[in-house]
C-alpha cells in the first residue's frame, strides 16, 4: 500500500510539474495577447473597418483599403499555390521512392526554410522590375511561393496515410486510376488537405517583408491588381515606425485585427482537422 501512495503522489507531483511548464511555455503568448489586445481595442469601432486612413492630424481614419487588400493579396495566393501545391502532393505520395519524388521533397524542404524577407526579394526581380511597377499580383505570388510547401507537405502526408486497401477495392470495381485519386483517395484525405491550406493562409496572412517589396502599400482604395496595394501587416510597419501617436493607436488596432483574422484560420483548422477526421 504505501508503495502505491508513493506512486501515486510521484505522479501527481510529475504531472504539476507539466502542468506548470505548460504554463510557463504559454505565459508569453498571454502576456503578448494580452498587451495587443490592451492597446489595440480602444481605437476600434465601426470607422475604422469601413473608413479610409485619415491624414496625420486628423481624427479617427480606419483601415478599409488594407483590410480588403490583404483578402485579394491572399486570394491571389491561394489561386496560385492550393492547385500547384495539391497536384505535387498527390504525386508524391503516389511516387514515395524514385528519383524525382526525392529531388521534389528536398526541393520543398528548402523552400520551407528560405526566408520570407529573400522571397521577397526574389518576387521584386522576377515581377515587379519587369513590370516596373509595384503590384498586388506580386505581393500575391511572393505569398504564394510561401504558401506552396506548407500546403505541399499537408497533402502529402494526409494522402500517404490512407491505407492502400481503399486503393485495391476502388481497382477491383473496375475504376480508372485517375478517378480512383480524384474520387476515392483524394476526398478521403480531403479534411487534411483543407487543415493544410487554413494553416497556410494563417501563415502568408501575418507576412510583412515580401510585401515590402512588391505590394508595397497604398493609402487609397484599390481594386487593381497590378497597382501597389496596402495591406493589414503594412499598415502595422509603417505606422508603428512613424513618429505620431495617433498612428501608433492605428497599429497597434491593425494588429489586434490581423491577430483575430489568423487565430480564426488557426481555430478553424483546428476543428475541420478533428470534427472531418477520416478513421480508417
Amino acid at each position: 500500500m504505501e508503495k502505491i501512495k508513493v506512486r501515486i503522489i510521484k505522479d501527481r507531483i510529475f504531472s504539476l510539474i507539466l502542468i506548470t511548464l505548460a504554463f510557463i511555455a504559454c505565459l508569453p503568448l498571454f502576456l503578448i495577447l494580452g498587451f495587443i489586445i490592451k492597446n489595440g481595442a480602444l481605437s476600434i469601432n465601426l470607422d475604422f473597418f469601413f473608413h479610409l486612413p485619415k491624414p496625420v492630424g486628423d481624427e479617427g481614419g480606419g483601415i478599409s483599403n488594407a483590410i480588403v487588400g490583404t483578402f485579394i493579396i491572399v486570394g491571389i495566393a491561394f489561386i496560385i499555390a492550393v492547385p500547384l501545391s495539391i497536384l505535387a502532393g498527390i504525386y508524391l505520395a503516389e511516387n514515395r521512392k524514385n528519383l524525382l519524388s526525392e529531388i521534389m521533397r528536398i526541393s520543398v524542404d528548402i523552400l520551407a526554410s528560405i526566408p520570407s524577407i529573400v522571397i521577397g526579394i526574389i518576387a521584386y526581380l522576377w515581377i515587379v522590375k519587369p513590370m516596373k511597377s509595384f503590384s498586388a499580383f506580386s505581393g500575391g505570388v511572393a505569398l504564394a511561393i510561401i504558401m506552396l510547401p506548407v500546403v505541399i507537405k499537408s497533402t502529402e502526408e494526409t494522402l500517404a496515410m490512407i491505407p492502400y486497401s481503399l486503393k485495391e477495392a476502388s481497382f477491383a470495381l473496375g475504376v480508372p486510376y485517375y478517378r480512383t485519386i480524384l474520387k476515392v483517395i483524394f476526398p478521403a484525405g480531403l479534411s487534411g488537405v483543407i487543415t493544410g491550406i487554413l494553416i497556410a493562409i494563417a501563415r502568408i496572412a501575418g507576412e510583412t517583408a515580401p510585401l515590402l517589396f512588391t505590394a508595397f502599400g497604398n493609402p487609397f482604395m484599390n481594386l487593381n491588381i497590378t497597382k501597389p496595394m496596402n495591406t493589414i501587416t503594412l499598415v502595422v510597419f509603417n505606422y508603428s515606425t512613424s513618429p505620431y501617436e495617433q498612428w501608433h493607436q492605428i497599429a497597434w488596432a491593425a494588429a489586434l485585427v490581423l491577430l483575430i483574422i489568423v487565430l480564426g484560420f488557426n481555430i478553424l483548422s483546428r476543428i475541420i482537422s478533428k470534427k472531418w477526421k477520416v478513421k480508417f
